[in-house]
């Protein structure tokens, strides 16, 4: 797998890439040794991250990878994280995203797929797990005041919970003082589900999902 890369395989960014998960876990810490900046680090990871779904989108890398990409990153973090600042808000200029799987699910691998391809853009992402309720949602929205939420579900029940979130959303608008987008994900979802839940956007497809908030976020910080 290391022969096609374009970046320097014997870096940080080329390791993680490459999806060679002791070597780069390797790289982190002899970094963190060498007393380089963490947020540095980072930077490094989620170039090699962004490798990773860039090429997954084209389909030279799997599903597969972009899991051990994601696993290589939570590694990363484990090291990197006590050394850190804290996280950023959403008032910081980078945009940000809150994801959750709704309720009556608790399947969260695509949605952890579309977070660990966010956070490698520079995206804050602020997930709030699975069989998360519709007045939760709206809640959180109205502390952590996102630039998109996304919605994500596995099971034909979600879009009822898909609908029902979209519905507390907006009612938020007033207190937000501007209409929240909403997307939703997941293998049950359409353009029908689309609508039928009064969502935004719709995506069943991590990369497709990932290619759309990144647009919306653009905009919205124009």
């Amino acid at each position: 797998m290391t022969g096609n890369l374009d970046l320097d395989p014997t870096s940080l960014s080329g390791r993680v890439a490459a999806l060679d998960e002791q070597g780069a876990l390797d790289a982190v810490t002899l970094r963190v040794t060498n007393g380089d900046d963490p947020l540095a680090i980072i930077e490094e990871c989620q170039l090699g991250m962004r490798y990773v779904g860039d090429h997954y989108q084209s389909g030279k890398y799997f599903i597969s990878g972009l899991i051990m990409a994601g696993e290589i990153f939570r590694e990363a973090m484990l090291i990197l994280g006590p050394l850190l600042p804290e996280a950023g808000s959403s008032n910081d200029g980078v945009g940000s995203v809150m994801l959750c799987t709704v309720r009556g699910d608790i399947h969260d691998l695509g949605k952890s797929i579309v977070a660990m391809m966010l956070s490698s853009y520079g995206l804050v992402v602020h997930d709030l797990g699975v069989d998360v309720a519709p007045a939760e949602v709206a809640r959180r929205a109205r502390e952590l005041r996102p630039d998109i939420v996304g919605l994500s579900g596995l099971l034909t029940v979600a879009t009822e919970g898909m609908k029902a979130t979209v519905v507390e959303l907006r009612k938020t608008s007033a207190e937000l003082g501007r209409q929240l987008p909403v997307i939703i994900g997941g293998g049950i979802v359409n353009e029908q589900t689309c609508k039928w839940a009064g969502a935004d956007l719709w995506a069943n497809d991590a990369a497709q999902g990932v290619r759309l908030i990144r647009e919306i976020v653009a905009a919205g910080r124009r």
